[in-house]
C-alpha cells in the first residue's frame, strides 16, 4: 500500500516553501530545464463556480531533472465570497514524473507568491537597465509581501524602498509583519506622490482593473515590473524600449494582464518581445543602461510545481506531513 503525503500551509512554510533564495534557485533551474525540453506547461483549463464570477483553475506542468515531478495546481478564485476565507485558495497535487506514482498534496497559496517574487528577482537582476537603487512597490497584499521579503533577501544593498497601497492600514500591517529591513522604507499615502518619487524600479502588485501607469513614467534607465492585473497603459508599454516577459504562450489569448489585452487589441505584436526568462538565464540577454524596460509577469505554474516538488522531497527527508493511504486493486 502506498501513501500520499499531505502538507498544510504552515508545514510548507517550515520546509522552506517561502524561502526567497531557494525559490530563486528553483526558478533558474526550471528555466534551464524548459530550454532543454525537460519541463513543460500545457494550457490551463477552468470551470465556473456557482458563485458569481467564481472560477476554479487547473494548471498542470511537468518538471524533470532533480525535481522529477508532474502535477497540477488547483486554484479556486472566489471574488464574492463572504465567509472569512481567502478569495483565492490553492492546492497542489504532485506525482513522480518518471513513473506517475502520487507523491504529495499540499496547500500552496504561499508558493505562488514566493515563486512570483523569485521571478521578479531574476528579472530585476538580469533585465534591469541599471543596478536597482530605489524601488517603488505598489500594493500590500500577498504578492507585495512576498516581493518585500524577496527584495530584503536578494537586494540588501538598495538605498530605499518606497511603498504605497490604496488602504493605508494594509500597508502598515505589511511593514509591521516585515520586521527589520536592510534599508529605509517610506510609506506614501498618495499614488501621485508615490509615482513622483525618484525611483528607478517600479513593481506593481495591485488588483487594479484600469491602468494608472502612463507613458510619462517610462524613462531611460528605468524598469517597470508588472505582476498585478491591468495597471500599465498600452501607451506606456508602447513607449518602452525593451519589453521582457516571463514567457509567451496560449494565455496571451485570455489573460487579463495589460500586455496580453494590448496584444488582443492588435496594438502589440509578439515580435516586439525582446527577451524571456530563458534569454536572460541561458543566453545572457541584457538591457542597455539607457533602455527603458517593461517586464510583464504572467505567472508560470511550472515554477509552482518545481517549488512544490522541492518541498515534498524535504518533507520526505524530514518525515513531515500526514500520510494518506492509497489503495490500488492489483491484478
Amino acid at each position: 500500500m502506498s501513501a500520499l503525503r499531505y502538507l498544510t500551509q504552515s508545514q510548507v512554510a517550515a520546509l522552506g516553501g517561502n524561502d526567497p533564495q531557494l525559490a530563486f534557485d528553483n526558478v533558474v533551474e526550471t528555466v534551464k530545464l524548459m530550454r532543454k525540453g525537460e519541463a513543460s506547461m500545457p494550457a490551463e483549463t477552468h470551470v465556473n463556480l456557482a458563485a458569481p464570477q467564481g472560477k476554479v483553475y487547473a494548471l498542470p506542468a511537468r518538471v524533470g531533472g532533480g525535481f522529477n515531478a508532474t502535477g497540477v495546481k488547483w486554484t479556486a478564485h472566489r471574488p464574492q465570497a463572504q465567509d472569512g476565507y481567502p478569495m483565492a485558495m490553492a492546492m497542489t497535487l504532485l506525482n513522480r514524473a518518471d513513473n506517475g506514482l502520487p507523491v504529495a498534496l499540499m496547500q500552496s497559496g504561499s508558493l505562488t507568491a514566493t515563486r512570483t517574487a523569485a521571478v521578479s528577482a531574476l528579472a530585476l537582476k538580469y533585465a534591469s537597465p541599471v543596478p536597482p537603487r530605489r524601488i517603488l512597490l505598489l500594493g500590500a497584499g500577498v504578492q507585495a509581501c512576498a516581493h518585500l521579503k524577496m527584495l530584503a533577501a536578494q537586494f540588501p544593498e538598495l538605498e530605499q524602498v518606497d511603498c504605497w497601497n490604496r488602504t493605508p492600514s494594509h500597508l502598515d500591517a505589511m511593514l509591521d509583519r516585515a520586521g527589520s529591513l536592510p534599508w529605509p522604507t517610506q510609506k506614501l499615502t498618495s499614488i501621485e506622490h508615490a509615482l513622483a518619487q525618484p525611483w528607478d524600479t517600479l513593481i506593481t502588485c495591485t488588483s487594479a482593473s484600469q491602468p494608472f501607469i502612463g507613458p510619462q513614467f517610462i524613462q531611460p534607465g528605468r524598469m517597470v515590473m508588472q505582476t498585478g492585473y491591468h495597471e500599465v497603459s498600452f501607451e506606456a508599454i508602447a513607449r518602452a524600449d525593451k519589453v521582457v516577459v516571463d514567457g509567451w504562450g496560449d494565455y496571451c489569448n485570455t489573460s487579463a494582464k495589460s500586455l496580453f489585452q494590448m496584444y488582443r487589441a492588435d496594438e502589440f505584436v509578439k515580435d516586439r518581445v525582446a527577451a524571456d526568462l530563458a534569454d536572460l538565464v541561458v543566453d545572457n540577454w541584457r538591457a542597455s543602461p539607457t533602455d527603458s524596460v517593461y517586464f510583464s509577469s504572467f505567472g508560470l505554474n511550472v515554477f509552482d510545481i518545481a517549488l512544490a516538488a522541492r518541498v515534498a522531497q524535504e518533507a520526505e527527508r524530514q518525515d513531515v506531513g500526514t500520510a494518506l493511504p492509497l489503495e490500488f486493486a492489483l491484478p
